[in-house]
């Protein structure tokens, strides 16, 4: 077929899309459908609507067909933080705060101006940080269940930046990682960026899929596997001690590399052991205090194996050199004056009550979540589809995610992610009635 026979198609369905001629939602004909319809062979028909997958326009399901797509949602809604307008609730990233925290900070400025050091703090630190920052980490991490040295510690500029540390240093781009088939969508986007390859480990109700991921280490030639033990994002479950030891003996078995993502791990009460105290020769451990203290405080960690240490310091270097030591030096003095502890504390008695409102407006709704996280994970009905739901809320002025952000297969299911730690409690009850009530309209 001349290219342009095959172009005028295609711009003629875009044309009909961004003009509201073909609405969101609406089923388009089967690739058979069309090629008979057109005269086309069946393999150019799937080029059709390929193309306008690529361009956003339509979104192919497995067993449902080809739709039309909501073009009007916010670019990259669940990954790009859109600016949230005044009135906007935002149920699509999590910020938490408590009162006080600004006055918490004010004394800490206070005390770091009176300190005798203050003038080392303008100069540039060591990669890893200072060592009794470091051991301050290590300290406050055997709360967690993890035992580590001081040298086994690196500050970081938040997890996000610790884990950009890890996949730099420690794999190559083309190598393949497993994940979640649902997963943090920080850490898609930062695959992507390297070049890493991210195959999907099936999910469970509780957990991800181990003789899934056994069979898909067969098969593959993976090199490590990224996972959150405990307090899974966006699914909320906290992995069992039998699951985290199968999954550790697999990753000896295969020889993986384990990134444990504990960005929010404080919150869950009384976890098994992390995967890093079980493996402690192959598992890199990323945290931070983004979530438990505050977003603004770009303060994270990595606990890694002493012979990993040297490359990740190199990596730290070559993309901070070092986290500022103003930062460095008020969390090292949050993290040994109980500061932190009480934050993170606070913060589950918040997420909880944040949970049990959300259970009592979403009664009726399938919501899966865990009782102390700040996120919940809302499926569905088949009928409905998440773009619609996502574009008629931010029309009442509800931001939300929905599962394309977290999805590292093909088919994207139709859920929404709701975050609730951004807002206060009287505007979060509002924004959940909304999601009730249009929830409830579209299934």
């Amino acid at each position: 077929m001349p290219r342009s026979r095959y172009k005028s198609l295609v711009d003629a369905f875009a044309a009909d899309i961004r003009a509201g001629r073909l609405l969101p939602g609406t089923r388009l004909p089967t690739h058979r459908q069309l090629a008979a319809t057109e005269g086309l062979a069946l393999v150019t028909a799937t080029r059709v609507y390929a193309e306008l997958e690529a361009m956003g326009l339509v979104s192919g399901e497995t067993g449902r067909g080809t739709f039309v797509r909501e073009t009007s949602l916010p670019p990259g809604l669940g990954i790009d933080q859109p600016d949230v307008t005044e009135g906007m609730a935002d149920l699509n990233f999590n910020y938490p705060a408590l009162p006080g925290q600004a006055e918490l900070l004010r004394n800490a400025l206070r005390q770091l101006a009176s300190a005798g050091d203050l003038e080392s703090l303008l100069r540039y630190q060591p990669h890893a940080g200072r060592l009794h920052e470091r051991a301050s980490v290590a300290r406050h991490l055997r709360v967690r269940g993890l035992t580590a040295q001081a040298g086994q510690v690196l500050m970081v500029s938040g997890a996000q930046h610790g884990l950009t540390v890890t996949l730099m240093a420690l794999l190559q781009p083309g190598d393949v990682i497993a994940a979640d088939a649902l997963t943090y969508s920080g850490f898609k986007v930062l695959a992507d960026a390297l070049h890493l390859e991210i195959v999907a480990i099936p999910v469970l109700e509780h957990g991800p899929d181990l003789q899934a991921m056994d069979t898909l280490c067969r098969s593959r030639r993976v090199r490590a596997v990224y996972t959150m033990p405990t307090l899974h994002n966006p699914l909320g479950w906290v992995m069992t001690a039998e699951q985290r030891q199968s999954l550790v003996a697999l990753a000896r078995e295969h020889e993986l590399l384990i990134i444990e993502d504990a960005a929010y791990a404080f919150l869950a009460e009384n976890p098994p052991p992390p995967l890093a105290e079980l493996a402690p020769e192959r598992t890199v451990y990323v945290s931070g205090l983004s979530k438990s203290v505050a977003t603004g405080l770009r303060v994270g960690f990595v606990v890694a194996p002493i012979d990993k240490v040297p490359a990740l310091e190199r990596t730290i270097r070559a993309t901070t050199w070092n986290t500022p030591g103003v930062l460095t030096a008020i969390a090292s003095t949050w993290l040994d004056d109980g500061t932190v502890m009480q934050l993170e504390a606070e913060k589950r008695q918040d997420a909880q009550a944040r949970q049990a409102l959300a259970g009592e407006v979403l009664a009726g709704l399938r919501c899966i979540r865990h009782p102390s996280s700040y996120f919940l994970w809302l499926p569905l009905s088949d009928d409905a589809r998440a773009d619609q739901i996502a574009k008629a809320l931010i029309d009442e002025n509800v931001s939300v995610s929905t599962a394309e952000p977290f999805a590292t297969t093909p088919h994207v299911p139709h859920a929404l992610r709701l975050a609730l730690g951004s807002v206060d409690m009287a505007t979060l009850r509002i924004a959940l009635e909304k999601v009730q009530w249009i929830v409830s309209a579209y299934g």
